[in-house]
């Protein structure tokens, strides 16, 4: 089937086309014989109940300085599409909270990938605690004093922004640190949003796992390895992606939450294991495809395509 499909992502300009992986989810759709339109989140616009994207054409190469080609840009009617994938990168913020509720307004009718609703309901931190059994002793709180408490009980501890993303304000706090409450003064100046506080796992210094599942089934895992003298593995701060495989607790963590996933219409999910621990479900803008096809000598986005395409078509014939 041909299809249209528009993408919502950052500037593809500005894109590490060996690493990123919305660039190899169009690549793979170009080869379907899609039509690829590209915008950015600011593009959309709700009018007289019609949402509207300012979009371009696509077509996009692999190769290093020249992989894509822009087109003349035009209002698309979002209704008019078969497929919208939603790719830009977090901050999760209200911006892309608004996103998803814009784009509610053609989903299902155009399949918006992940469901709109279901990213807004699921930010990565917060859809875990669905699965205490799953995940490491963990606090939400705008409360000092709980988290003292939790210190004390834990002694190490790790304190992070809810909504943060590639590892960034992420603090392990050994017992002795002293600079607890100047964190949570800093944490309390910039937001006012809640933290979450959870017990250090020791195994993090051996890496964290993303594992990704396509339709609730686990597709390709990776291990993230921290720098010397470094508690976080994202890449963004300098991690590597080391081959790796998947674990009978990390197919364990994968079945249990599956079904959640699947009902929820959350298609490409990437989550994040450390030792016997589910640490992130990410469901925004999941990455680590490249990756884990250079190891595996995978398609993982295939398989992704797979996937829409199957639930396009049943959400058709519904």
């Amino acid at each position: 089937m041909a299809l249209t499909v528009a993408i919502q992502m950052d500037p593809i300009e500005s894109i590490d086309i060996d690493a990123d992986s919305t660039f190899v989810l169009a690549l793979e759709a170009q080869k379907r014989g899609h039509a690829l339109y590209h915008y950015l989140p600011r593009d959309l616009a709700y009018l007289d109940g019609r949402l509207l994207a300012r979009v371009r054409p696509l077509q996009v190469r692999r190769a290093h300085g020249d992989h894509f080609t822009l087109g003349e840009p035009r209002d698309l009617d979002l209704a008019e599409a078969d497929i919208v994938l939603m790719r830009q990168d977090p901050p999760f913020d209200l911006a892309y909270i608004t996103a998803t509720h814009l784009l509610e307004h053609v989903h299902p009718r155009t399949f918006v990938v992940n469901d709109p609703a279901s990213v807004r309901n699921a930010p990565e931190k917060l859809l875990m605690t669905a699965f205490r059994e799953l995940i490491p002793p963990t606090l939400i709180t705008s409360d000092r004093a709980r988290v003292h408490a939790f210190r004390a009980e834990h002694k190490d501890i790790v304190v992070k922004p809810l909504y943060g993303n590639g590892g960034a304000g992420v603090f392990h706090l050994p017992p002795g640190d002293e600079n607890l409450n100047a964190l949570l003064e800093m944490f309390e100046d910039v937001s006012r949003e809640p933290l979450m506080v959870q017990a250090y796992i020791p195994e993090v210094r051996q890496g964290d796992k993303r594992i990704i599942l396509i339709d609730g089934e686990p597709a390709g895992v990776i291990l993230r390895v921290p720098q010397v003298g470094e508690a976080r593995s994202n890449m963004h701060v300098g991690g590597k992606a080391v081959k790796e495989s998947l674990s009978e607790r990390d197919r364990e963590i994968c079945a249990a939450i599956g079904p959640t996933l699947r009902e929820r219409g959350l298609i490409f999910v990437g989550i994040d294991v450390i030792g016997p621990y589910l640490t992130e479900i990410n469901v925004t803008s999941p990455t680590g495809l490249q990756e884990i096809n250079r190891f595996d000598g995978c398609c993982l986005e295939a398989g992704i395509w797979d996937a829409i395409e199957r639930r396009y078509q049943a959400s058709r014939d519904a």
